[in-house]
Protein backbone atom coordinates (compact mmCIF):
# COMPACT_ATOMS: atom_id res chain seq x y z
CA UNK A 1 0.00 0.00 0.00
CA UNK A 2 2.57 2.25 0.75
CA UNK A 3 4.87 2.02 -2.38
CA UNK A 4 1.49 2.64 -4.44
CA UNK A 5 0.84 5.78 -2.66
CA UNK A 6 4.18 6.54 -3.00
CA UNK A 7 3.66 5.99 -6.70
CA UNK A 8 0.79 7.82 -7.43
CA UNK A 9 2.57 10.89 -5.73
CA UNK A 10 5.14 10.74 -7.32
CA UNK A 11 2.81 10.24 -10.63
CA UNK A 12 1.38 12.82 -9.91
CA UNK A 13 3.91 15.47 -9.20
CA UNK A 14 5.99 14.30 -12.95
CA UNK A 15 2.87 15.12 -14.64
CA UNK A 16 2.95 18.55 -13.12
CA UNK A 17 6.82 19.42 -13.46
CA UNK A 18 7.63 17.46 -16.74
CA UNK A 19 6.63 16.18 -20.15
CA UNK A 20 6.54 12.38 -19.31
CA UNK A 21 6.72 10.19 -22.46
CA UNK A 22 6.44 5.97 -22.27
CA UNK A 23 6.73 3.57 -25.08
CA UNK A 24 7.21 0.36 -25.32
CA UNK A 25 4.60 -0.96 -22.64
CA UNK A 26 3.00 -3.40 -25.01
CA UNK A 27 6.73 -5.69 -24.21
CA UNK A 28 6.23 -5.41 -20.11
CA UNK A 29 5.63 -8.73 -19.14
CA UNK A 30 2.40 -8.66 -16.73
CA UNK A 31 4.65 -10.00 -13.50
CA UNK A 32 7.91 -11.33 -12.81
CA UNK A 33 10.72 -13.17 -12.66
CA UNK A 34 11.93 -10.01 -14.33
CA UNK A 35 15.04 -8.31 -14.05
CA UNK A 36 14.91 -4.70 -15.73
CA UNK A 37 18.10 -3.11 -17.19
CA UNK A 38 18.18 0.42 -17.63
CA UNK A 39 21.16 3.02 -18.17
CA UNK A 40 22.29 5.53 -15.00
CA UNK A 41 21.66 9.21 -15.99
CA UNK A 42 20.85 11.26 -12.35
CA UNK A 43 18.85 10.14 -9.31
CA UNK A 44 15.52 11.15 -11.70
CA UNK A 45 16.18 7.54 -13.28
CA UNK A 46 14.37 5.50 -10.09
CA UNK A 47 10.87 7.85 -9.78
CA UNK A 48 10.55 7.84 -13.03
CA UNK A 49 10.91 4.40 -13.87
CA UNK A 50 8.92 3.50 -10.68
CA UNK A 51 6.07 5.64 -12.44
CA UNK A 52 6.75 3.75 -15.66
CA UNK A 53 6.50 0.24 -14.73
CA UNK A 54 2.57 -1.04 -13.99
CA UNK A 55 3.52 -3.50 -10.96
CA UNK A 56 5.98 -2.93 -7.93
CA UNK A 57 9.81 -3.60 -8.35
CA UNK A 58 12.79 -4.08 -6.24
CA UNK A 59 15.76 -1.47 -6.73
CA UNK A 60 19.54 -2.20 -6.65
CA UNK A 61 21.03 1.45 -4.79
CA UNK A 62 24.25 2.46 -3.93
CA UNK A 63 25.20 2.21 -0.27
CA UNK A 64 26.65 5.48 0.33
CA UNK A 65 22.70 6.78 -0.03
CA UNK A 66 22.10 4.32 2.80
CA UNK A 67 21.82 6.19 5.53
CA UNK A 68 19.82 9.52 7.04
CA UNK A 69 16.58 10.74 4.76
CA UNK A 70 17.98 9.05 1.47
CA UNK A 71 18.41 5.66 2.80
CA UNK A 72 14.78 6.25 4.85
CA UNK A 73 13.32 7.15 1.30
CA UNK A 74 14.42 4.27 -0.84
CA UNK A 75 13.82 1.65 1.90
CA UNK A 76 10.52 2.56 1.47
CA UNK A 77 11.38 2.25 -2.46
CA UNK A 78 12.37 -1.56 -2.02
CA UNK A 79 15.97 -0.35 -2.24
CA UNK A 80 18.60 -3.37 -2.24
CA UNK A 81 22.06 -1.79 -1.40
CA UNK A 82 25.00 -2.39 -2.78
CA UNK A 83 28.58 -1.80 -1.86
CA UNK A 84 30.51 -0.50 -5.14
CA UNK A 85 33.85 -1.61 -6.10
CA UNK A 86 34.05 -5.17 -4.79
CA UNK A 87 32.00 -8.16 -4.84
CA UNK A 88 28.83 -8.16 -2.18
CA UNK A 89 27.92 -11.40 -1.48
CA UNK A 90 24.94 -9.75 0.75
CA UNK A 91 23.37 -7.44 -2.01
CA UNK A 92 23.73 -10.33 -4.80
CA UNK A 93 21.97 -13.18 -2.33
CA UNK A 94 19.13 -10.28 -1.86
CA UNK A 95 18.93 -9.71 -5.68
CA UNK A 96 18.45 -13.33 -6.27
CA UNK A 97 15.66 -13.79 -3.42
CA UNK A 98 13.73 -10.82 -4.95
CA UNK A 99 13.99 -13.02 -8.35
CA UNK A 100 13.13 -16.43 -6.99
CA UNK A 101 10.03 -15.49 -5.73
CA UNK A 102 8.94 -13.93 -8.42
CA UNK A 103 9.16 -10.56 -8.69
CA UNK A 104 11.14 -7.56 -10.12
CA UNK A 105 14.30 -5.57 -9.91
CA UNK A 106 15.61 -2.84 -11.73
CA UNK A 107 19.55 -2.45 -12.23
CA UNK A 108 21.80 -0.44 -14.18
CA UNK A 109 24.83 -2.78 -16.02
CA UNK A 110 26.67 0.60 -15.43
CA UNK A 111 27.12 0.32 -11.91
CA UNK A 112 27.20 4.00 -11.45
CA UNK A 113 25.22 7.16 -13.60
CA UNK A 114 26.97 8.47 -16.70
CA UNK A 115 29.62 11.53 -16.28
CA UNK A 116 28.14 12.84 -19.49
CA UNK A 117 24.79 10.85 -20.63
CA UNK A 118 26.33 8.50 -22.82
CA UNK A 119 26.44 4.63 -21.98
CA UNK A 120 29.64 3.05 -20.23
CA UNK A 121 30.66 -0.42 -20.22
CA UNK A 122 28.42 -2.65 -18.49
CA UNK A 123 29.09 -4.71 -15.29
CA UNK A 124 29.30 -8.81 -15.78
CA UNK A 125 27.94 -8.85 -12.53
CA UNK A 126 24.31 -8.25 -13.67
CA UNK A 127 24.75 -11.15 -16.47
CA UNK A 128 25.84 -13.07 -13.81
CA UNK A 129 22.87 -12.81 -11.34
CA UNK A 130 20.29 -13.24 -14.45
CA UNK A 131 21.96 -16.49 -15.51
CA UNK A 132 21.75 -17.33 -11.68
CA UNK A 133 18.17 -16.72 -11.38
CA UNK A 134 17.78 -17.86 -14.55
CA UNK A 135 15.06 -15.29 -15.53
CA UNK A 136 13.81 -12.75 -18.34
CA UNK A 137 15.51 -9.21 -18.81
CA UNK A 138 13.58 -6.58 -19.99
CA UNK A 139 15.89 -3.63 -21.74
CA UNK A 140 14.92 0.04 -20.92
CA UNK A 141 16.39 3.44 -22.17
CA UNK A 142 16.14 6.43 -20.20
CA UNK A 143 16.36 9.75 -21.47
CA UNK A 144 16.39 13.88 -20.23
CA UNK A 145 16.90 13.31 -16.35
CA UNK A 146 20.16 14.47 -16.40
CA UNK A 147 18.46 17.76 -17.47
CA UNK A 148 15.51 17.53 -15.35
CA UNK A 149 16.98 20.06 -12.06
CA UNK A 150 18.89 21.85 -14.48
CA UNK A 151 15.38 22.71 -16.78
CA UNK A 152 13.45 23.45 -13.42
CA UNK A 153 15.65 25.54 -12.20
CA UNK A 154 15.68 27.97 -15.58
CA UNK A 155 12.23 27.68 -15.77
CA UNK A 156 11.74 24.83 -18.45
CA UNK A 157 9.72 21.67 -18.55
CA UNK A 158 12.04 18.99 -18.85
CA UNK A 159 11.17 16.23 -21.44
CA UNK A 160 11.81 12.73 -19.92
CA UNK A 161 11.37 9.34 -22.01
CA UNK A 162 11.46 5.68 -20.85
CA UNK A 163 11.44 3.31 -23.86
CA UNK A 164 10.80 -0.28 -22.99
CA UNK A 165 12.32 -3.20 -25.79
CA UNK A 166 11.04 -6.66 -26.00
CA UNK A 167 12.01 -9.01 -23.58
CA UNK A 168 15.04 -11.36 -23.53
CA UNK A 169 16.76 -14.37 -21.78
CA UNK A 170 20.68 -14.68 -21.72
CA UNK A 171 21.50 -17.68 -24.00
CA UNK A 172 25.03 -19.98 -23.02
CA UNK A 173 26.22 -23.30 -24.51
CA UNK A 174 25.00 -26.47 -23.10
CA UNK A 175 28.50 -27.06 -22.47
CA UNK A 176 31.40 -24.70 -20.87
CA UNK A 177 31.93 -21.64 -19.12
CA UNK A 178 29.73 -18.52 -20.11
CA UNK A 179 31.20 -15.86 -21.62
CA UNK A 180 30.05 -13.18 -19.49
CA UNK A 181 31.77 -9.88 -21.27
CA UNK A 182 29.90 -11.05 -24.36
CA UNK A 183 26.96 -11.23 -22.44
CA UNK A 184 27.16 -8.36 -21.40
CA UNK A 185 27.61 -6.72 -24.51
CA UNK A 186 25.04 -8.34 -25.65
CA UNK A 187 22.82 -6.48 -22.77
CA UNK A 188 24.11 -3.16 -23.15
CA UNK A 189 23.36 -3.21 -26.83
CA UNK A 190 20.13 -4.46 -26.08
CA UNK A 191 19.71 -0.89 -24.08
CA UNK A 192 21.79 1.03 -26.69
CA UNK A 193 19.33 0.66 -29.32
CA UNK A 194 16.30 2.10 -27.34
CA UNK A 195 17.94 5.48 -26.82
CA UNK A 196 19.31 8.21 -29.13
CA UNK A 197 22.50 8.18 -30.99
CA UNK A 198 23.69 10.53 -28.50
CA UNK A 199 23.02 8.96 -25.69
CA UNK A 200 24.79 5.19 -26.94
CA UNK A 201 28.10 6.23 -25.34
CA UNK A 202 30.43 3.51 -26.26
CA UNK A 203 28.07 1.63 -27.62
CA UNK A 204 27.91 4.09 -30.26
CA UNK A 205 28.25 1.16 -33.53
CA UNK A 206 24.26 0.52 -32.72
CA UNK A 207 22.52 1.78 -35.38
CA UNK A 208 19.16 1.61 -36.57
CA UNK A 209 18.28 -1.85 -38.02
CA UNK A 210 21.64 -3.44 -37.21
CA UNK A 211 20.14 -4.57 -33.50
CA UNK A 212 17.40 -6.92 -34.01
CA UNK A 213 15.38 -7.01 -30.60
CA UNK A 214 12.24 -7.97 -32.22
CA UNK A 215 11.64 -11.69 -30.87
CA UNK A 216 11.80 -14.08 -33.84
CA UNK A 217 13.93 -11.60 -36.38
Amino acid sequence: MLYRTMRFLLKVALSLLADVEIVGLEHVPPGGPLLVIINHLSAMDLPLMMVALPMEAWVMAASKYERGVTGFILRRFNAIFVRRGTPDRRALRAALEVLQRGEVLGISPEGTRSRGRGLQPGKPGVAFLALKANVPLLPAGVTGTERFFRDLRRLRRPKLRVAFGPPFRLEVPETGKPDLEALTDEMMRRIAVLLPPEYRGVYGEVASGEWRVASGE
